[in-house]
């Protein structure tokens, strides 16, 4: 996929505020500081699009940004930053829960989970509700330059045998760097495919 264009539409915390249209609509989400600002710029191929905050867990907003005027992709606030205050941390819940479960528009879910680590308890069990609440995603490993490619591979491995604890198959997973854009190919295949999909099923 060729991005020709990458626009910022809108902000809000509130789904029912989100720009109303036709078009599919692509959602990123994941831990503070897993590096999803940087993976959006590096998608779209557009520096600053997507702002990277110097204070992890700081966004409360949903970001709409219109994509070759075809597809949005939207920025979902980062879940599980501790040192939020319990009011906060319940509004943040609110917020990424009403969009995800009541934004019919959404078309894909991406969750984004740093390479760098083992499995994180926090991230199985985001995973987990999706499941339970039938709301398909795929898997994008972010900061993959970071790593050997032996680690790199092991730590994918691991979340691989975590989920197969408790899930039957596996959702679709790739693998990205926001500093040597490995995985934009891949992701922008995915979407352009889902969206012809989309086009075959409404004509």
């Amino acid at each position: 996929m060729n991005i020709k264009s990458a626009e910022f539409v809108i902000s809000n915390t509130d789904y029912k505020s989100c720009p109303q249209h036709d078009k599919p609509e692509y959602a990123f989400i994941g831990r503070s500081n897993v590096g999803k600002s940087s993976l959006i710029n590096m998608l779209t191929n557009r520096k600053g699009l997507a702002m990277t905050s110097s204070t992890p867990g700081k966004t409360l907003l949903i970001n709409h940004f219109i994509i070759n005027d075809e597809w949005y992709l939207v920025d979902l606030p980062g879940y599980g930053y501790a040192r939020r205050g319990k009011d906060e941390r319940e509004k943040l819940r609110i917020i990424i829960e009403d969009y995800v479960l009541e934004r019919t528009e959404m078309t894909a879910l991406f969750v984004l989970i740093d390479s760098r680590h083992q499995p994180q308890q926090i991230d199985i069990e985001f995973m987990e509700w999706l499941g339970e609440n039938n709301i398909p995603f795929s898997i994008v490993f972010t900061k993959a330059d970071k790593l050997k490619t032996g680690k790199l591979l092991m730590n994918i491995d691991h979340y691989k045998q975590k989920m197969l604890e408790s899930w039957e198959e596996l959702p679709p997973i790739f693998i990205t760097s926001a500093e040597d854009q490995r995985g934009r190919e891949e992701v922008l295949a995915y979407i352009e495919e889902v969206n012809k999909q989309l086009l075959i099923t409404n004509y």
